[in-house]
């Protein structure tokens, strides 16, 4: 029956066959990693193609209320930019994705990155139990001895509040518009030296 509505799909939408993906099964040992650290877009690109990655949503975390982008964008409502990761933690660690946080973007810079200015582009990390608020705690605790980073981190975190997924064209944004803004680029930091 399926190969058949494959067929039946092929000859009325002019795809072929081999164009169907079957739905991913969401494994069960997912976990979630909710970070903001800027623009969404950029962010998103660089958690989207880490292996052990299962999916990854941009939206907006920290306010009262869903809201939408221009309302985000007064920087009045409360929320961040930020990207929700679903993660499989055989494949990649919390703490991986946290490192890789903290290289991409400036978490020294209150309320800025790049270009982007105001609350809405904080850097902050939106931890789901006491053991990603641990792992974050000490993450920030070793990088802020390491001296990789030559001002102080101003990254908070925070207690996850409820994540509301942005509007449908700032998912996978830079896969549709590729070359599209971003400010996001990867330092080369050594976080395990400590000075």
């Amino acid at each position: 029956m399926t190969w058949l509505f494959s067929l039946l799909s092929s000859f009325f939408l002019g795809t072929t066959p081999s164009a169907v993906e079957p739905p991913k099964v969401r494994p069960a040992t997912l976990e979630t990693a909710t970070l903001a650290a800027g623009c969404f877009w950029g962010s998103e690109e660089f958690f989207r193609k880490v292996p052990g990655v299962y999916e990854t949503r941009v939206g907006y975390i920290g306010g009262p209320k869903k809201s939408s982008y221009e309302e985000v964008t007064t920087g009045k409502t409360g929320h961040a930019e930020a990207v929700e990761v679903s993660f499989d933690p055989t494949k990649v660690t919390y703490e991986e994705l946290l490192t890789l946080f903290f290289k991409f973007h400036d978490p020294t810079t209150k309320d800025r990155q790049g270009n982007d200015w105001g609350s809405q582009y904080r850097s902050a990390i939106f931890v789901q139990n006491e053991t990603q608020a641990n792992a974050a705690k000490a993450l920030m605790v070793k990088i802020e001895r390491s001296g990789a980073w030559k001002k102080p981190l101003s990254t908070q975190i925070a207690k996850a509040k409820p994540f509301y997924a942005a509007e449908d064209y700032h998912q996978k944004y830079l896969v549709k518009n590729p070359g599209g803004y971003d400010n996001h680029y990867l330092r080369n930091l050594d976080f395990d030296h400590q000075k």
